[in-house]
């Protein structure tokens, strides 16, 4: 378990340092996702990045495993 939880903190950790150029990636802003701007607000719900989020990472992890 502690290094589960070193692993996932240096995952953050590497992708905090890398946010500037993963901001640029545009995952997270797929079709169906919802976002509403008017004068003075903005909401974003990315729905299909969550669905896509939820399928696929159960999958990447039963592959790791194999």
């Amino acid at each position: 378990m502690q290094r589960i939880l070193i692993v996932v903190g240096l995952v953050f950790l590497a992708a905090g340092f890398a946010w500037f150029w993963l901001a640029r990636i545009p995952f997270g802003h797929l079709p169906g996702d919802i976002y509403i701007v008017r004068e003075g607000f903005r909401y974003y719900f990315p729905i299909t990045t969550c669905i896509f989020i939820s399928f696929g990472l159960p999958i990447l992890f039963w592959l790791l495993r194999r």
